[in-house]
């Protein structure tokens, strides 16, 4: 089974996405058929895949990408849309694994990538990204990180919330307080990824859909075999994430898929009464419960994972019980769109950046953060094929491990570690 066709039918956006229902995407773009050579071929056409055709282009190089589906098609059409800074792990974390200097470069290199989306999303983005922590002994570590990075990184980078202070962002009663981020934000990621799309075909990048590479042949100058046809490369880069299925055993070994799901409610008549400010908002859950605002006036809503290649039959049922949760006032509210999507994780949670063949090149795992970090990614790869690596080198330098057991022993290792950290959450500690 192939996570390219389980849940969805060939070259459509999800059905039951409000993001599908509020975009306009452009018609279809042309198969490839027949042979072509370039300098760059990249596979996926999501958030890595067009940020790297986007900045190769401008810089001059021949560029191909192809796609299974259309532009925008997996998780980069379908997330939260929340624009974080920084990484998986906590900035105080990275200083204890990697001393000061490279935790530095680290959090320079995630303002950098908040910064950059924003830049290339244009009125779509919006500012303000709000943390907030369920149980009090995750609220002292929070609160320490906020003075930590106020004092190491200025006074824009996190604010500490009380209780009191965060229902002004938030008006549920299951948080003790949280930490807001200026510098993030949150935007309609299907736009986002179409805008993208266009700007890279604009700038000179060659986009196929309905694509799908099936396998590359290594060497002196890569094959990228497609249904109708093969691309001849210099360079390859594997932008499929979750997606990117068995096209390179390396990155399969080191990058898992998981399916997450999100709803959005009818449109609300005090939306104030939930979220006072058009912020977006991710708990401390190791499940995390992440929501926002929509043009609309909707709850968006995103809550539930699952392993695997099926999504459940009842997505709504799922995230409804999360949502009722956090806002117990919205209990029985009408759900409109309901959808799922599927991204990718590391055992370390931090990116895994790699060149698993010559002239082959992969980011990927971006592990919850990918907005901001996926669109950075493209840029340092293109950075890189056009010969600046020492933002590609500090960024192939993260740690990565192997899951263990391979490809067979991911999901019932992971269901385990997950099954372990919900009773976590559920007990609150």
């Amino acid at each position: 089974m192939n996570l390219l066709y389980s849940n969805d039918r060939i070259g459509e956006y999800p059905a039951q996405s409000w993001y599908t229902a509020t975009a306009v995407p452009p018609a279809p773009r042309a198969a490839l058929r027949g042979e072509v050579r370039t300098q760059i071929c990249i596979i996926g056409a999501g958030y890595t895949g067009l940020s790297a055709a986007l900045h190769l282009a401008q810089a001059g190089l021949d560029v191909v990408v192809l796609e299974a589906h259309r532009a925008g098609f997996g998780a980069s059409g379908r997330n939260g849309g929340q624009v974080g800074v920084g990484w998986n792990k906590d900035q105080i974390e990275l200083e204890n694994a990697f001393g000061a200097d490279r935790a530095r470069v680290l959090w320079d290199l995630s303002v950098e990538a908040a910064v950059l989306t924003q830049d290339l999303a244009g009125v779509n983005y919006k500012p303000g990204l709000v943390h907030s922590v369920w149980s009090k002994s995750d609220l002292r570590h929070h609160h320490t990180l906020a003075d930590h990075m106020q004092r190491a990184h200025g006074a824009d980078t996190m604010q500490a919330l009380s209780r009191d202070a965060l229902r002004t962002y938030v008006k549920s009663p299951c948080y003790q307080g949280g930490v807001y981020t200026p510098l993030g934000g949150h935007l309609h990621p299907l736009r986002f990824a179409l805008k993208l799309a266009e700007d890279a075909v604009r700038a000179g990048a060659v986009l196929y859909e309905q694509t799908p590479a099936h396998h590359i042949k290594t060497g002196p100058q890569p094959i990228v075999q497609t249904d109708k046809g093969r691309v001849i490369a210099d360079e390859v880069i594997l932008a499929g994430n979750g997606y990117l299925g068995g096209l390179n055993r390396t990155v399969a070994a080191r990058v898992m898929p998981i399916n997450n799901f999100i709803i959005t409610t009818e449109p609300l008549e005090d939306i104030a009464a939930v979220l006072p400010q058009d912020v977006a908002v991710a708990d401390s859950r190791f499940v995390v419960n992440y929501f926002r605002r929509t043009e609309d006036n909707r709850l968006l809503f995103g809550g539930g994972e699952s392993y695997g290649y099926r999504f459940p039959n009842q997505i709504a049922d799922r995230v409804r019980k999360p949502l009722e949760r956090v806002f117990p006032q919205l209990k029985g509210v009408p759900i409109s769109h309901a959808w799922g999507g599927t991204l990718a994780i590391t055992m370390s949670r931090m990116p895994y950046f790699a060149r698993p063949e010559p002239h082959i090149w992969s980011a990927s795992g971006y592990s919850g953060h990918g907005v901001a970090l996926a669109t950075l990614a493209g840029k340092v790869m293109a950075e890189a094929i056009a010969g600046r690596l020492d933002r590609w080198d500090v960024l192939e330098a993260l740690p990565s491990m192997r899951f263990p057991g391979g490809r067979a022993f991911q999901s019932p290792i992971l269901t385990l570690a997950m099954a372990w950290y919900g009773l976590r959450d559920r007990l609150g500690v």
